[in-house]
């Protein structure tokens, strides 16, 4: 989400009018899923990208330059051979559909542009949307708010309402895709909050690591009792800069499964309690910097206290994949890495290895 807004604000600085393209159906394994995006200007810019590169993006690029010259929206569905399909990673031949919409973005009353903004600022504030966009170029938009809030139209009262319970459905299940309600197709895509970056300790490593984390569109904090080592000369983008105890200030995030907590402060009277009440939580990942020797003694320490095996199981330390990391950027990297592959599901394996044709 974070990327699609950021390049929304590259774009507009060039081109008050963009065609954006969303990959909303894939028939097949395909390595971008649906809600992949290019965003391409009147100029010619273009951002993103709706598949890997290569032959499929250019034909849309040319189809969305068609569509800037109309600000009409159109479906494409392209049919790819063997040879194109296996170069976005398909195994076979197949189908996939990408919506091209236009977006007036110097015009208040262009209700794409308007739902788009609406559910950014929302969603920045930590609220969840799901924006239901009509497939058969009618224009159609209607976002749906977690508080109970719907804007926009489909052009029917009976099927706004009938998508909004949709829209409600995929809100909870926090998945998007394309579907059809009362013979229209619509694509509902739910628009979540950042993910959550907590890293205890303001040290050499926690700098790179809020630094790249911001690439990658998390919402970064960085906590730490010494206010020598937290201050805004060391991290000038982190989000928050909290001076405290950690063990407190911690408990005022939402430890959901879209967090992670990152311990880097080396510091048992910082670990400890961090660690004992990150384990009570749904946080989605939780890492500590050290030593296998260093790590088993802390989980030691919580078996002794009474936490269970398989709750220990879920910190990570030593942190992060083996890249052979030495610096503390490439540390940084490794983190961030191990981070996203428990996010994704990933293995953490070379994909040249998983994907080698049979």
């Amino acid at each position: 989400m974070t990327e699609l807004f950021d390049h929304i604000d590259q774009i507009r600085a060039r081109s008050p009018r963009v065609a954006m393209a969303t990959l909303v159906s894939t028939r097949g394994t395909t390595p971008r899923k649906e809600g992949a995006r290019m965003l391409v200007g009147e100029g010619g810019a273009v951002l993103g990208s709706v598949t890997i590169g290569g032959c499929v993006d250019a034909q849309v690029i040319e189809e969305s330059t068609g569509v800037l010259a109309t600000m009409q929206p159109k479906l494409l569905e392209l049919d790819l051979g063997d040879e194109e399909a296996w170069e976005i990673g398909l195994t076979c031949g197949g189908t996939i559909e990408v919506f091209v919409e236009p977006l007036a973005l110097d015009r208040p009353d262009d209700l794409a542009a308007r739902l788009y903004a609406r559910v950014r600022e929302y969603a920045a504030r930590g609220g969840r949307g799901a924006l239901v966009t009509r497939l058969d170029g009618t224009a159609g938009k209607l976002l749906v708010l977690d508080d109970g809030t719907v804007e926009g139209t489909l052009g029917d009262a009976f099927l706004d309402a009938r998508y909004a319970a949709e829209a409600r459905e995929a809100l909870g299940r926090g998945e998007s895709r394309a579907m059809a309600l009362e013979g229209v197709r619509a694509f509902v895509e739910v628009f979540a909050p950042p993910a959550l970056l907590l890293v205890v300790g303001a040290g050499h490593v926690a700098m790179p690591l809020t630094r790249l984390a911001k690439i990658l569109g998390y919402r970064t904090v960085v906590m730490d009792g010494r206010p020598r080592f937290a201050t805004r000369e060391r991290f000038p983008d982190v989000d928050e800069l909290r001076v405290g105890i950690p063990s407190e200030l911690i408990r005022e995030y939402p430890l959901t499964p879209a967090a992670a907590i990152v311990l880097v402060a080396h510091d048992y009277k910082y670990d400890l309690p961090v660690l004992r009440h990150a384990l009570a939580s749904e946080v989605g990942y939780i890492g500590m910097l050290g030593s296998t020797r260093r790590g088993a003694t802390i989980l030691r320490f919580l078996a002794e206290d009474g936490v269970p095996p398989e709750q220990l199981a879920r910190v990570h330390v030593p942190i992060g994949l083996d890249l052979g990391a030495r610096t503390a950027p490439e540390i940084a990297l490794a983190i961030l890495a191990e981070i996203q592959a428990v996010r994704g599901g990933g293995t953490g394996q070379p994909l040249a290895r998983l994907r080698r044709p049979r």
